[in-house]
């Protein structure tokens, strides 16, 4: 079983990606582009996420309400997203209005107007946005995790950036910032569903045609974060503590990727995994209680999270550092690894039913440069993942020496006594 999708690179360097789904008559459509929080410096952190607010504000052809009305009289859904490494424009629309949707979100990626009054209100709603981080201490502190791990370097700024550079950039700014990031070289088209791959690459030219002629894209930092273990918390009244622990991980392209699959379900990545069972189906100390993994460029990152009440924070970690010794010293059983296999391919086939899971999937891998692997291929690697594969990288991604702690609670004491069980 394989998912044959077509791929055109175009003489200015923007790649045309599409996968046709012909049992559907919807199409999902994506503009990728190869900028995020880790594409900025530290005087531009936020510039990528207030870009992508205002990409929704119009352009020279379509007002900020009409780019609306239209997604909304066609039933369709246009959202966007900002990561670490990417920004994407993406929208759900039926086949019969691909076009009219292609040219308005290639407009607004390429075109937006940064219009300075436009720009004042929008730098509000991000500020606000910011602003409900800081105040949700179970987001917060994924973003104190980032700055533990990785320290200065730029993959350990938070996504949704400083609220001072927000503040303070004016239109020209944002305006340079997007010509140097927003250049052909650095963009994908993606499209799955009903769609044609030949129409979607006019399509581009045609957007193409109305963009005046690009720069160059910056160099892309090519730096690796240092290995160096921190501790990061925030003092505020919480009626939980907001614990995270994690370090670095493996690289998006590092073949041990499916194995960090395998291993992070078993760990805590599913409601029988061993976190979530000794945590908080045996003990009753968290509700929410579960690892995660990334993968980026240059870095990875392994984390896990746990919220729980003061009188809790000790037993819940002695617990948490007690699972992650049993798996670094026994690893997995032969019955986790199967449930765990088969989960992973359970998720990838039930995921690629959907037409934006299949558009999301071409976009970010041939951003990224990855191989557009056939669901047969997939399986393949993951089948071939073994105990002893599984073994090894919790050893060396879940060493004690390598493990950052950020937490978010009202008293830092507490919080640095309930690590100990980790570090020992």
């Amino acid at each position: 079983m394989g998912q044959p999708h077509e791929l055109t690179t175009l003489d200015s360097g923007v790649r045309v990606v599409t996968e046709a789904m012909p049992s559907v008559r919807s199409a999902a459509l994506g503009l990728w582009i190869g900028t995020g929080s880790a594409a900025e410096s530290h005087a531009e952190a936020g510039l990528s996420h207030l870009i992508e607010h205002m990409l929704f504000r119009g352009t020279d052809r379509y007002e900020s309400l009409e780019i609306d009305q239209l997604f909304d009289g066609w039933g369709a859904e246009l959202n966007a997203g900002t990561g670490k490494e990417t920004t994407s424009v993406h929208a759900r629309v039926l086949d019969r209005h691909v076009a009219e949707a292609f040219d308005v979100m290639a407009d607004m990626v390429f075109r937006p107007r940064f219009d300075a009054g436009d720009l004042e209100a929008e730098r509000e709603i991000v500020l606000e946005e910011i602003a409900m981080y800081d105040d949700d201490p179970q987001d917060k502190v994924f973003d104190v995790l980032g700055e533990a791990v990785f320290g200065d370097h730029p993959l350990g700024r938070a996504i949704i950036g400083r609220a001072e550079v927000v503040a303070g950039t004016p239109a020209a700014g944002l305006a340079a910032f997007h010509a140097g990031r927003y250049v052909p070289g650095n963009v994908v088209v993606a499209a799955a569903g009903s769609v044609d791959h030949a129409m979607i690459v006019a399509l581009t030219r045609e957007a193409e045609a109305r963009t005046a002629a690009p720069s160059a894209a910056p160099p892309a930092d090519d730096s690796v974060p240092g290995l160096e273990r921190r501790v990061r918390f925030i003092t505020k009244e919480t009626e939980q503590y907001h614990v995270a622990l994690g370090g670095p991980g493996v690289v998006r392209d590092d073949p041990r990727r499916f194995a960090l699959r395998v291993l992070d379900n078993i760990l805590g990545g599913t409601s029988s995994s061993r976190l979530f069972q000794e945590v908080r189906e045996k003990r009753g100390l968290a509700y929410s209680v579960f690892s995660f993994t990334s993968n980026y460029a240059r870095s990875g990152q392994v984390g896990l999270y746990v919220g729980t009440r003061p009188d809790n924070v000790a037993k819940a970690m002695t617990v948490v550092g007690e699972e992650l010794e049993r798996f670094r010293q026994s690893g997995a059983t032969a019955e986790e690894l199967d449930r765990s296999r088969e989960n992973v391919k359970g998720r990838i086939l039930l995921g690629l039913e959907s037409t934006t899971a299949r558009m999301n999937r071409l976009g970010s891998s041939v951003l990224a440069g990855m191989p557009l692997l056939t669901v047969d291929e997939l399986e393949e690697r993951i089948d071939a993942v073994t105990r002893t594969d599984v073994e090894a990288l919790a050893r060396e991604l879940y060493a004690p020496e390598r493990l950052s702690a950020a937490g978010v609670g009202a008293d830092e004491s507490a919080f640095r006594s309930a690590l100990v069980p980790i570090a020992a």
